[in-house]
């Protein structure tokens, strides 16, 4: 009896085997993101998979969800333990929330990190960790750099390349004020894309790695104050038309030529060719001034990580799928080529086809990569904690507006009500 169990067994596996020359039944991988470009470039790795993969195929099942939502259902699907897809997207700014507890519901992506991490931007992949385990990967290292309307400073004298230190930049603004009436930059007040960059550039930050609040410590206060001097002292800065750098009211006063320069990740590229078409041509993008000669020169801003949840069926696949998708070197290249991110992995930076022609080489030129490598081991990691989501909002909602805008507290009484706040 056994023995016809065990034949019946071995015929039954035959049948449901692929042949040779056959492919095995695809596997849905279901998928949740808040942002349309990602879905494209997940799509995308899907039929890269496929192809390299016929014995194994996949299906993506993507929802696109408003922001606010996909994050509150994913939380809420974790925690109750039912109904999380098998990757999604965590905004950068929201992943402490997933974090929280001694068994995160996500799961570890060291086996497809640790032997490629010395080709990645490391600070990046220390976003989205905790206890020495890697949770989420990126889309880009988002090298905050400077954005700067070249016409201006010809007409003024100025060459960028003698910008060195923050000191330069205020005296190359001065002389851009004088002789073109034009603003050097925009300052955002509503958000947190000029504030923290340059206090993370600087080498501070809001946490420190213990998780210890330091928003109101003496570096950056000095931040915040030269920011605010940028403004009313120098005079050579502006608080962003719309209050932030995502306004539409802002894209219409730069792609009018509003103002010399602006400091933003690199993704930001991909709003000057959306919405600043006229400026094409114009921008040349550097590395931020120093804070003081040999100091670091970028910042790694913003960010999503890409994770797998404890609750996917196929967790495996899910992960070597992420691996390719992502962290594979024709995944990294096609991070430029579709979305005009800064690749995780830098050793593709020089590759040639970071050089070929597309829509964001035709606006900035070819050598954006080359600058890159220049600023690859100048970036800082952030330090991201439980507090960090409720950090950001402080920022955006009460430092920056107060300090900046209302001017209704100094930034050190800006800086300390908040740090109050989070130590609460």
């Amino acid at each position: 009896m056994r023995k016809i169990i065990g034949v019946l067994l071995v015929c039954l596996c035959l049948m449901t085997a692929a042949l040779p020359g056959e492919t095995a039944s695809p596997t849905t991988l279901t998928f949740w993101t808040f942002q349309e470009l990602h879905k494209a470039f997940m799509d995308d790795a899907v039929e890269s998979w496929n192809k390299a993969n016929p014995n194994e195929q996949i299906i993506l099942k993507t929802e696109v969800y408003p922001y606010d939502q996909m994050h509150n259902k994913l939380l809420i699907s974790l925690q109750s333990g039912v109904g999380a897809p098998d990757l999604a997207d965590i905004e950068i700014s929201k992943f402490a929330n997933y974090l929280k507890g001694r068994n995160p519901q996500l799961v570890p992506l060291n086996k497809i990190i640790e032997p490629k991490l010395d080709r990645l931007i490391t600070a990046r992949f220390e976003n989205y960790s905790k206890d020495g385990k890697y949770y989420g990967i990126d889309y880009h290292v988002g090298a905050t750099v400077m954005f700067y309307n070249k016409e201006y400073l010809d007409q003024a004298g100025v060459d960028v390349d003698t910008i060195v230190t923050w000191d330069d930049y205020v005296a190359a603004g001065k002389k851009v004020v004088a002789a073109t009436g034009k603003p050097m930059t925009t300052v955002e007040v509503t958000e947190h894309w000029t504030f923290y960059p340059m206090l993370s550039q600087y080498g501070t930050d809001i946490f420190t790695p213990d998780g210890k609040v330091i928003l109101d410590n003496a570096d950056n206060v000095k931040v915040l104050t030269f920011i605010k001097d940028m403004i009313y002292k120098h005079e050579i800065a502006i608080p962003a038309p719309g209050g932030f750098h995502h306004a539409e009211e802002y894209w219409a006063f730069m792609n009018q030529g509003g103002a010399a320069s602006l400091m933003m990740p690199l993704w930001f590229m991909g709003r000057f060719v959306q919405y600043m078409p006229d400026l094409k041509g114009k921008i040349i993008i550097r590395p931020l001034p120093a804070w003081e000669p040999g100091g670091n020169r970028s910042a790694g801003m913003g960010g999503t990580g890409t994770v797998v949840t404890v609750q996917s069926k196929h967790q495996d696949l899910a992960v070597r799928f992420l691996d390719a998708a992502k962290l594979s070197r024709e995944g990294a290249i096609k991070t430029w080529t579709i979305l005009g991110f800064d690749p995780l992995r830098w050793d593709v930076w020089d590759d040639p086809a970071m050089r070929e022609d597309n829509i964001y080489t035709e606006y900035f030129g070819k050598e954006v990569f080359n600058m890159l490598l220049e600023i690859k081991d100048e970036i800082n990691p952030t330090v991201i904690t439980d507090k960090y989501p409720l950090a950001i909002d402080l920022l955006k909602k009460n430092v920056c507006f107060k300090a900046l805008r209302e001017l209704s507290q100094s930034p050190e009484e800006a800086l300390k009500e908040a740090a109050r706040e989070l130590r609460r």
